[in-house]
């Protein structure tokens, strides 16, 4: 049975544990005494150092009590986004919140204390299960580089499950593929005041580009953002340089592409309006761009075996799970794309991301006993 009081008390323990993203060893130091305490070694891999963290990914393997039956994967991130240090949460009745100036950090740790009670739940009740392997990751909201740095041959689970999405009883198969774009307009620096007409302003040539593209919401499936800008030197320079770095999603890999080729055209055309005579010769503007895929889509069938086992469980539970799509990446990308069938469980938080961000206690307990259920029918076939 699950122990509110424990979850509860867990969870707030968690949450006020500072575990920015590459700053995630506080976490992981107390991550590993609890996975320990439970009877199990904890491995520590490399991918700290490859990201430059304080840690790498935490992997525990637990033995089965149940003969034959397959291995599962539980699997959670350890960072959170900012502002998130020095959080403070406010508990008033079954509703955890923020104090309002920082995330709570919910994403992930509601998704960690639920595979922890499960865990111990498992063990007091004595449920029959398989091997189990808990991973916790590093460096999720920085573009998903613990699992990127993860080795899943140190696995011996090739199914299971991420806890990191909002809602309660729902289960995402399906979640974009992205393209991250880091493009460099050069244009042509020259004295602002005195001879403006003998320079090129990236900045305009980057206006222009930004203007006629198409950003947001773009399809059901597809969206694309800019996010950051740098450049200039002064306000009495003409500015020869603006970097621009964004991004592009889509479920749809034909329409990521068509995307990613729109954005990239628009720079390209803004570049090729702009010239300027200086020195004797004439100058164009030109662009620079590094297009790289940040990760791939999370794509699995309703009836893929992970798929039919959570939904066995919850009509067990009397809760109708249902499946969904996300515009969101998750640790799930990355380990499908590397050969695994993982899907995406929701655990609880809300407002994810904002100073606003709140759980309530009654979905992580619903959350704790899905996954207790579904560990339990894993083992029995």
């Amino acid at each position: 049975m699950i122990d509110r009081q424990r979850l509860v008390s867990e969870f707030l323990d968690l949450v006020q544990i500072d575990s920015l993203s590459r700053r995630e060893g506080r976490i992981a130091k107390r991550l590993a005494a609890t996975l320990e305490g439970l009877g199990v070694a904890v491995e520590v891999d490399d991918a700290g150092l490859k990201v430059g963290g304080e840690t790498g990914n935490l992997l525990a393997k637990f033995p089965g009590s149940a003969r034959g039956a397959p291995p599962l994967l539980l699997c959670a991130h350890m960072d959170t986004v900012v502002p998130g240090e020095n959080v403070k949460p406010i508990v008033s009745g079954d509703v955890v919140r923020t104090d309002g100036t920082t995330v709570l950090g919910g994403d992930d740790k509601a998704g960690i204390v639920a595979i922890l009670e499960a865990l111990r739940v498992l063990r007091e009740d004595a449920v029959p299960h398989g091997p189990i392997d808990v991973l916790f990751t590093i460096g999720e909201e920085f573009g998903l580089l613990g699992a990127k740095h993860f080795d899943v041959g140190r696995l011996r689970a090739r199914t299971g499950l991420v806890l990191d999405v909002d809602g309660v009883c729902e289960l995402v198969t399906q979640a974009p593929a992205a393209n991250t774009l880091d493009v460099t307009v050069h244009g042509l620096e020259a004295h602002a005041g005195v001879c403006p007409e003998q320079g090129i302003s990236a900045i305009k040539v980057a206006g222009e580009a930004i203007a006629a593209m198409r950003l947001g919401r773009i399809d059901a499936e597809t969206t694309a953002n800019l996010g950051l800008l740098e450049g200039g030197m002064a306000v009495n320079i003409v500015p020869n340089r603006v970097r621009v770095r964004g991004e592009t999603r889509s479920r749809s890999l034909a329409k990521l592409e068509a995307q990613t080729q729109h954005m990239r055209r628009c720079f390209e055309e803004a570049a090729a309006r702009h010239k300027a005579t200086a020195g004797g010769r004439e100058h164009v503007a030109r662009v620079d761009a590094k297009i790289e895929r940040d990760y791939g889509r999370l794509d699995l069938p309703d009836d893929a075996p992970i798929v039919k086992l959570v939904k066995r469980a919850a009509a067990n539970l009397g809760k109708p799970l249902q499946t969904r799509a996300t515009g969101g990446g998750c640790d799930a990308n990355v380990l499908n794309g590397l050969g695994l069938a993982i899907a995406n469980l929701g655990c609880g938080m809300r407002e994810i991301h904002t100073v606003n961000e709140w759980i309530d206690v009654k979905d992580m307990i619903a959350t704790a006993e899905l996954l207790v259920e579904t560990v339990r029918l894993n083992a029995a076939g």
